[in-house]
């Protein structure tokens, strides 16, 4: 069972620490106690205060597979392989399977986010992947204590043939792609910015003075070592 320091708990219902130590002296919603006399709460505690009845059964186990790109459909279908026989060897029951597309560097994946979006609603409880890196490239220890805090479990199951080294390669030229729009972004507005002539008139002026500026603090600077 998922337990939270008041401080976690506080964040989980929007709310603040003195909010939850008033409600636990108003008896309306009451802490527990570890026997050094700190406060926590559970999982259930936050069930009941969101209004949601605990019912294993009604959350989903989720198998959630990722390539970089369409191209990459065969490698896909092997995750899904893998992991439906891992999970028929356990005895778990799926009840959904994601078929992602996207670098494991895009937060922005829909079927991602909205994998997420259940997770908070308390509609997933398991989800199962068959690399740390099918479900997010970097920052995964943060989205597994994430998901932890909605009592969800991530379940990796390794299988390095299943994380060909091409996606770190496709998932470096992304990175240099958003570098080089970004570098071609300035560029372009550089250019804008040459072709309006009041915008270059003021950089124009404004530089005139900022060189004035520095003249004539060098030659104060060179006076004031002349009278030393």
């Amino acid at each position: 069972m998922t337990n939270y320091k008041p401080k976690e708990f506080a964040e989980l219902l929007n709310v603040t620490v003195k909010t939850l130590q008033r409600w636990d002296r108003e008896k309306t919603l009451v802490a527990n106690r570890t026997p050094t006399n700190r406060r926590y709460y559970t999982y259930d505690q936050y069930l009941q205060f969101k209004g949601i009845g605990r019912d294993a059964d009604s959350r989903k186990i989720v198998i959630y597979t990722r390539v970089s790109t369409r191209n990459q459909a065969d490698n896909l279908e092997n995750q899904v392989d893998f992991l439906q026989n891992y999970v028929n060897a356990k005895g778990l029951i799926v009840d959904e399977v994601i078929r992602d597309y996207g670098s494991g560097l895009n937060y922005n994946r829909k079927k991602w986010n909205q994998l997420l979006g259940e997770v908070m609603e308390n509609k997933v409880k398991m989800i199962l992947v068959s690399h740390k890196d099918r479900f997010v490239r970097f920052g995964f220890d943060w989205f597994e204590k994430f998901c932890n805090k909605f009592n969800v479990e991530i379940v990796v199951v390794k299988n390095d043939k299943l994380s060909p080294h091409e996606e770190l390669v496709q998932d470096i030229v992304s990175i240099l792609h958003v570098f080089s729009c970004r570098l071609y972004g300035l560029r372009k507005y550089k250019k804008q910015i040459e072709g309006d002539e009041a915008i270059a008139k003021g950089i124009q002026d404004r530089n005139s003075t900022d060189y004035r500026a520095e003249r004539e603090d060098n030659s104060l600077n060179r006076h004031s070592k002349i009278s030393v």
